[in-house]
């Protein structure tokens, strides 16, 4: 049965802590660190170009992995176990990487690091969503995925500070201190001691068998609506994730300072985007919220694409910032509205949506890639960025129309 509502907010706050810890390391650390610290491996000799790259692209297909493996692993696991592991699994990859042992043991850990972040994106938002009151689960959504954008603060400040000290360092370092925030999260990832209260929905009115029918055909459609919508937001944000430094540095000849700067900005909007986006969606509605975030998607690489503007690109890096992680509560709280009354179904639903942002942004990152390789023109890569949300918007917009007219049935 329920806990007793009394303490349900201080639940609720130790679990959204909990999970900020968790993204914070299987996210924020163990994927962004790995960007500034990519050229160094390269100049350090402990790999080349290629391998390096490989390395990267091993987290992003862990990530894959654990996304698909979430709700399989939670339940033998259960979502405060699984949490914990994965803490613990992305500050042993810190750990194990601070020799040059090889490239096969680099990519192993690379790999380990992706699945704990993958299973993190499930089961730590399962964990909060738990223990959180309907009215506070997207502010609880958005404290949680705050993480990931305090670790891309933290990567962009601390390594570059690390690295004077010698690659080793760096690794063990970011080990130590993933280790004690890891410990120091523990107590907090206590399995939920009971539901939270269930949100309304349609079927709790009486209606025929064929309008039941209707009703759950159109709540699919929706719920692939908004799968397809949040991976083809992360293909339109491939330009900001991947492409802006080396767009303002190269591309607008600002240099690797300005560039650096840029890059500083879509952290400082990472940080604050969930917290940010948690509380509109509270305040509108998980559906209206998600729609408004797409709009600003549109229009920020629509800035990226139309001008060059230094200003006005640095907007556009604020706002992206911003989406990449503040995105994450919003379409959370709508798949979780949109999918079946049990944890097990809303678990899978929000694992094939996280696949589906992993999916977009990988193809995106090799289509873009690919295109620039083809034109050397950064604008083309933008226009075709920007066509996705455009798209994935259309798509959720019909189905919200078609799941509208199936509920004016009964």
């Amino acid at each position: 049965m329920p806990a007793d509502p009394s303490d349900s907010y201080p639940r609720a706050r130790a679990a959204a802590l909990a999970g900020a810890a968790a993204s914070l390391l299987g996210l924020g650390l163990a994927r962004f660190a790995y960007t500034p610290l990519l050229p160094a491996l390269v100049e350090g000799g402990w790999f080349d170009a290629g391998a390096a790259a490989y390395l990267g692209a091993a987290n992003l297909a862990g990530y894959l992995i654990g996304a698909l493996a979430g709700a399989r692993v939670m339940r033998w696991l259960g979502p405060g176990g699984t949490t914990r592991a994965m803490m613990l699994l992305s500050a042993a990859s810190f750990l194990a990487c601070i020799e040059p042992v090889g490239f096969a043991w680099f990519f192993l850990w690379r790999l380990l690091s992706g699945i704990a972040g993958g299973l993190v994106m499930v089961a730590a938002s399962s964990l909060v969503m738990l223990q959180t009151p309907i009215d506070r689960r997207g502010r609880a959504g958005g404290l949680m995925f705050s993480g990931v954008g305090l670790g891309v603060v933290l990567a962009a400040v601390a390594i570059p500070w690390l690295l004077d000290f010698g690659l080793g360092v760096t690794w063990a370092v970011l080990g130590v201190v993933s280790t004690v925030i890891a410990l120091a999260a523990w107590p907090l990832a206590r399995e939920p001691e009971g539901m939270a209260p269930p949100s309304p929905s349609p079927a709790d009115t009486a209606e025929t068998p064929d309008d039941a029918s209707a009703r759950q055909r159109a709540e699919r459609r929706a719920l692939i609506a908004v799968t397809l919508l949040y991976g083809l937001c992360a293909f339109g944000l491939v330009p900001h994730m991947v492409f802006l430094v080396d767009y303002v540095a190269r591309g607008l000849d600002l240099g690797m300072g300005q560039g650096a700067f840029f890059w500083t900005l879509f952290g400082i909007g990472a940080a604050v985007g969930p917290l940010a986006t948690g509380r509109l969606a509270d305040r509108i509605g998980f559906a209206a919220a998600l729609r408004v975030l797409v709009l600003v998607e549109v229009g920020s690489v629509a800035l990226l694409a139309a001008t060059e503007v230094p200003a006005l690109i640095g907007l556009a890096a604020f706002t992206g910032g911003l989406l990449a992680p503040g995105m994450v509560p919003v379409t959370l709280g709508r798949v979780r509205e949109l999918s079946g009354p049990s944890e097990g179904a809303k678990a899978g639903a929000w694992g094939r949506a996280t696949s589906g942002f992993a999916l977009g942004q990988a193809a995106g990152a090799y289509l873009l890639a690919w295109l620039y390789d083809r034109t050397g023109d950064y604008h083309v890569l933008f226009y075709v960025a920007l066509s996705a949300p455009v798209i994935g918007i259309a798509l959720e917009l019909a189905a919200a129309f078609g799941r509208a007219r199936a509920a004016g049935r009964r």
